[in-house]
């Protein structure tokens, strides 16, 4: 009975994976041509192309829910569930971020599976305590992760909420009640099974092409130049140095020091409206 089952959705996954074939994909220009139509007032306009975004990116969804395995859930169920997410993101998606679609909804389906997951695989109900630690360690991991700009320790999580390590992982633990499988043998961890109230897609990726944007330009410099800026200016995770420093750890002059310091920042300002007009597109 249980293999009958299994081949029946086997079947019904092969019929959708044909049906959502025959939607083409998108390229960065359509997308952000649909996003426009999305934000229109007129509705009838705004729904046909939600309908484009969303059936062009259906494929997106299969891929990410075959990540996820459980055994009281089907994939189709999965899958059904990432599409509310895409859904939701179709029509949070802001062209002015001049990010691709996929990069921006990935997040949200991701999201959407592993809070369905949970709600259905949980075991046993943790006490109301203990929940709300889960969250308070979940809103603590994402906040960590706009402020350090990248994924945080658990030392750095405990450090954050004033526990110990040991209870930190001792709840990602207890949350873990369900198993991924690809190739990288990712799992879910505690930061996706509760409701995110902090984290930002759009703030998260202002301040990367921000720092890109930065890193192109201090690439053109020379690497001299470079280093000093990133001495003077704290930048790439170097700390801050005085003139004497920095001419102490490159063996020239603090007066060159200067000099190359004022060329370097001269150069930059060239770049600057190339730098101001990427941040603009960001925060708009």
């Amino acid at each position: 009975m249980r293999k009958k089952a299994q081949k029946c959705n086997e079947n019904l996954l092969d019929s959708y994976i044909k049906q959502i074939k025959v939607y083409p994909l998108l390229t960065f220009e359509e997308e952000l041509e649909l996003s426009k139509k999305i934000q229109n007032k007129n509705q009838e306009i705004s729904k046909l192309a939600l309908h484009k975004m969303v059936n062009s990116n259906l494929r997106l969804v299969v891929k990410i829910a075959g990540i996820y395995k459980v055994s009281e859930s089907s994939l189709m169920d999965i899958i059904q569930e990432g599409n509310i997410g895409l859904l939701h993101a179709a029509e949070k998606y802001d062209y002015r971020k001049n990010v691709r679609f996929c990069t921006y909804a990935s997040w949200w389906i991701r999201q959407f599976i592993a809070r369905y997951i949970t709600s259905k695989q949980r075991l046993v109900r943790l006490p109301q305590r203990r929940e709300e630690t889960l969250r308070r360690i979940q809103q603590a991991y994402h906040m960590l992760c706009q402020t350090l700009m990248h994924q945080p320790r658990s030392i750095d999580i405990a450090k954050e909420l004033g526990i110990s390590v040991k209870d930190v992982d001792s709840y990602a633990n207890i949350a873990s009640d369900f198993i991924s499988f690809d190739y990288n043998d990712e799992t879910i961890s505690v930061v996706d099974i509760h409701e995110d109230y902090t984290y930002s897609p759009e703030q998260y990726l202002m301040k990367q092409i921000s720092r890109d944007g930065t890193m192109r330009i201090l690439n053109k410099l020379k690497e001299k130049e470079r280093r000093i800026i990133n001495y003077r200016y704290q930048l790439n995770g170097s700390e801050y140095c005085t003139l004497k420093e920095i001419s102490n750890r490159l063996d020239i002059s603090p007066e060159s020091v200067r000099q190359i310091e004022m060329r370097a920042l001269k150069k930059i300002r060239t770049h600057a409206q190339e730098l101001r007009e990427s941040i603009y597109m960001e925060a708009m």
